[in-house]
C-alpha cells in the first residue's frame, strides 16, 4: 500500500483510540512526586553522580551537565569557534577546524559516544560527529578538550555516526545523503540519481593506546539515505546495523516520494569480515581529499594534514558480509539491546515497533532464506529475522534505549511520550508523557552490556508552556526520569544548549581520578613556552613580532611594549606559569578581531594580532584570578609604518638591560601530568 507520509501520519493519529492525542494537552504541567526535589538536589559542597555529555546540535559543541542536578558544568568547543576561550581563533587550535573545503568554523553536531572496552565504558574518550561538513572528533576526557578531528570523504550528511564497536576498534559512520562519490565526476544531472549517486559507510580505526584515528576503509553502497547506526555486543559484536530510508531512490519531494514503499531496510554489516576484505586487498584506492587534524598534547599545538586517497570496497563486487532486513517505512534509530540479541528498528511512519533477533538473522543467512537481492546484497525475509512486534505503542517512534532488566524505552515524536516495554514478549509495561516532540532519549549506560538503569533523560525539541518565554525562539530542554522502579517517574526539567540530540552519561567516579588538574611547566614542550617572568621578551623578525609573555597573579610580563608598527603581525605567546589547579589566566588586547586567549596553568597559548591603528592599546587578563586581577594589565604602543621607534619592553618596571635574562632551555619528556591540590 503506497501513501504519502502526510496521509500515513494522519492515519496513525486516528488509530484505535489508544492515544490521547498526537500531542498531549498542557504538556508543560506534568505531575511529579512530592519527593522529586529531594532526588535531584545536590547539596553545596557535594558532587553529582554522573557526567552527561550532550550534543549541541547547531551550536557545534558538546555541553556537560551534572546529573541528577541538571547543572551545566562546561561547554566543550569542538566544531565551532568559541570566544570564551579562543578555541578555533587562537593559533594553537585553529588547525583543528581545517577541512578540504578550507577553514570551516561551525557545524551541526548530533551524536555522542563514549569509548568502551568489552562493551563497557572505559572513561578515555568521547566521540562526536559533524553532520554538515562530515567530520568526527575525539575529546580527551582527561582534559575535556578536543584532541582530534578527521574529515570523511565521499560522505554527505554524516548523520549515522560516530557509533563505536564494542572494544572501540572502529568508529562507524554512514552518509545520510547519497551523492556522486568524490572520486567520480560530480557534475551530473540530479535526475541521474539512481545511476550516478552512491551511499557510503566509513570505518575509522581507533588506536587502542592513544585514541589516534585512521580512516581504514569505506563501503560503496546503494544510493539510499543511511540515517542512524549502532554496533552489536556479545554474540553480535562483529556487526554494525544501519537504518536506511529512501529506498525508492527519490531526489525531490522526499516527504511523499521517499515514503512510497511499505518497508525500507536495516543494513547489517559484518564489520570484521569487511575489514578482512580490506586487509587482503579487495578494495580500490580512490583519489579524494580530506583533512586529519591532531592536537599534540606535548606542544599544545594542533596540526592539519590533507590526505589524498582512501580504500573503497565496492559492495557490488564484494558483498558476502552485508545483508538487508526489511523494516517499516522511514526508520530512524536502530538500537541493540545489552545482550546483543535484539535489534529494534524505529519506523517513524509505522503503527508497530519491530524487534529483530540476531540469532534468527544468523540462521537466515546460514540457510539462505533470502527474498531477492539489491545490487548483489541479499535481502533477508522480514518474518525470518523478526523476534516480535510491539503493537500500537505510540506515534512516530524514533529511538529505543534499554535498562539492565530486559526492558526497553522508546521515544515517540508525534504522541510526545516514552513507552516502556519488555524485550522478551514485546508487551507494554508503562507510558509517560513528555513535553512536546521528544527526539532522542538516553537511559544511562544503555549502549553498554550493563546499563546503569537508574535515570533516563528525554531530549525535547519544543517547550511551549514550560519555561519563561525568550522571544520568537524558546529554549530546548530535557526531562529527567527515575526508572529504578516499575513505573517511570518525572524528576526534573532543565534547559539545554540547543539543539540537543543524543547524549552519553558516565559515572563521575570513572573520570575524576584521571583528570588533569594542571600541567607541570617542565612537561610543557610548546616551542614558545617560558618558565619564569624573567624569560619574557619581545623579538622582531621582519614584520613579525613575537611576544613571549608570562601570566601570573597578578601581572602580565612584559607589561609595556613599544616599537610595534602598522603592518606588523604580532604573536602573543602567553604562558601561564601558575602551578595550581583552576587558576587560568586570560589575555585580550583592544581591537583584536579574533578572540581572547584562556590559558590553563602550566600551558602556553598563542593569539595573532594585526594592529590597524596608531596609538596606545591596553591589554589585560580576562579571567578573574585574584584580588588584584584589575591590575593585571599592560600597554602596547603602535607607531606608524616606517617609524624609527625602537622595539622595547619592560619587565617589573625594568628594561632588559637592567637584569640578567635566563634563557629558556629545550626540554623533552612526558605528556601533561595529572596533579592535584
Amino acid at each position: 500500500m503506497k501513501k504519502s507520509s502526510i496521509y500515513a501520519l494522519a492515519s496513525l493519529c486516528l488509530l484505535g483510540g489508544v492515544f490521547h492525542a498526537c500531542k498531549p494537552k498542557k504538556a508543560g504541567h506534568i505531575a511529579v512526586d512530592d519527593d522529586a526535589a529531594k532526588q535531584v538536589y545536590v547539596a553545596p559542597g557535594h558532587y553529582d553522580e554522573y557526567y552527561d555529555f550532550v550534543s549541541g546540535g547547531f551550536s557545534g559543541q558538546v555541553s556537560v551537565y551534572g546529573i541528577p542536578s541538571g547543572r551545566l558544568l562546561k561547554v566543550i568547543p569542538v566544531f565551532s569557534q568559541n570566544g570564551e576561550n579562543g578555541y578555533g581563533y587562537d593559533e594553537n587550535t585553529k588547525p583543528l577546524l581545517n577541512t578540504s573545503f578550507g577553514f570551516v568554523p561551525w557545524d551541526d553536531s548530533h551524536h555522542t559516544q563514549l569509548s568502551e572496552t568489552n562493551a563497557m565504558y572505559d572513561g578515555r574518550w568521547l566521540f562526536i560527529n559533524a553532520n554538515n561538513t562530515p567530520r568526527i572528533a575525539r575529546v580527551d576526557l582527561k582534559t575535556f578538550r578536543t584532541a582530534e578531528i578527521i574529515e570523511l570523504p565521499n560522505t554527505s550528511g554524516n548523520h549515522a555516526s560516530p557509533f563505536i564497536t564494542s572494544n572501540t576498534e572502529y568508529i562507524v559512520a554512514g552518509s545520510r545523503f547519497s551523492v556522486p562519490a568524490d572520486y567520480e565526476n560530480g557534475d551530473v544531472s540530479i535526475k541521474d540519481y539512481k545511476t550516478k549517486f552512491r551511499g557510503c559507510v566509513s570505518y575509522i580505526k581507533v588506536d587502542q593506546k592513544t585514541g589516534h584515528l585512521n580512516l581504514d576503509f569505506q563501503l560503496n553502497l546503494p544510493p539510499f539515505n543511511y540515517d542512524l547506526s549502532h554496533s552489536g555486543k556479545n554474540e553480535s559484536a562483529d556487526w554494525s546495523f544501519f537504518t536506511c530510508y529512501n529506498t525508492e531512490q527519490a531526489h525531490s519531494l522526499l516527504e511523499v516520494n521517499a515514503s512510497q514503499n511499505d518497508k525500507d531496510y536495516i543494513l547489517a554489516i559484518n564489520w570484521k569480515k569487511a575489514a578482512e576484505h580490506a586487509a587482503k586487498g579487495d578494495f580500490d584506492w580512490k583519489a579524494c581529499k580530506y583533512a586529519h587534524n591532531v592536537m599534540n598534547e606535548n606542544t599544545e599545538q594542533a596540526t592539519s594534514e590533507i590526505l589524498n586517497k582512501v580504500k573503497v570496497i565496492d559492495t557490488r563486487k564484494f558483498n558476502d558480509f552485508l545483508y538487508l532486513i526489511p523494516c517499516p517505512k522511514s526508520p530512524h534509530g536502530v538500537d541493540v539491546d545489552p545482550t546483543g540479541e535484539y535489534i529494534v528498528g524505529n519506523g517513524k511512519l509505522s503503527a508497530n515497533l519491530p524487534v529483530f533477533s540476531f540469532k534468527k538473522i544468523q540462521e537466515a543467512i546460514k540457510n539462505h532464506k533470502f527474498d531477492g537481492k539489491v545490487e548483489g546484497i541479499n535481502v533477508i525475509k522480514y518474518e525470518d529475522a523478526l523476534h516480535g512486534e510491539v503493537q500500537a505503542p505510540g506515534l512516530g517512534s524514533l529511538h529505543t534505549e534499554f535498562d539492565a532488566d530486559g526492558n526497553a524505552y522508546t521515544s515517540f515524536f508525534i504522541s510526545s511520550e516514552i513507552v516502556k516495554w519488555r524485550l522478551k514478549d514485546c508487551q507494554i509495561e508503562d507510558r509517560i508523557p513528555t513535553y512536546y516532540s521528544v527526539g532522542h532519549l538516553s537511559v544511562f549506560g544503555a549502549d553498554t552490556k550493563k546499563p546503569y538503569g537508574k535515570y533516563m533523560i528525554a531530549y525535547n525539541k519544543i517547550t511551549k508552556d514550560c519555561f519563561l518565554p525568550t522571544g520568537p525562539e524558546l529554549c530546548q530542554a530535557a526531562q529527567l526520569y527515575d526508572i529504578s522502579g516499575n513505573k517511570m517517574k518525572l524528576l526534573l526539567e532543565f534547559p539545554l544548549i540547543g539543539e540537543p540530540h543524543y547524549a552519553s552519561a558516565i559515572a563521575a567516579d570513572m573520570l575524576r581520578p584521571n583528570m588533569v588538574n594542571f600541567t607541570l611547566l617542565k612537561n610543557n614542550h610548546n616551542p614558545y613556552k617560558i618558565s619564569t617572568a624573567q624569560e619574557a621578551r619581545v623579538e622582531r623578525h621582519g614584520n613579525r613580532v613575537d611576544v613571549y609573555m608570562a601570566a601570573i597573579r597578578s601581572r602580565l610580563v612584559p607589561d609595556n611594549i613599544e616599537g610595534i608598527k602598522i603592518g606588523d603581525e604580532v604573536y602573543f605567546h602567553v604562558t601561564n606559569i601558575e602551578q595550581e589547579w583552576d587558576i587560568p589566566h586570560g589575555f585580550a588586547i583592544k581591537g583584536n578581531n579574533n578572540a581572547e586567549l584562556l590559558v590553563m596553568p602550566g600551558e602556553t597559548g598563542t593569539i595573532k594580532w594585526i594592529p590597524n591603528r596608531v596609538g596606545i592599546l591596553p591589554f589585560y587578563c580576562t579571567d578573574f584570578c585574584s584580588a588584584l586581577h584589575q591590575e593585571m594589565q599592560g600597554y602596547a604602543r603602535v607607531s606608524p609604518k616606517g617609524s624609527n621607534t625602537p622595539l622595547s619592553f619592560t619587565i617589573d618596571d625594568k628594561l632588559p638591560s637592567q637584569f640578567t635574562v635566563t634563557k629558556p632551555t629545550t626540554q623533552s619528556g612526558a605528556a601533561p601530568t595529572t596533579h592535584k591540590r
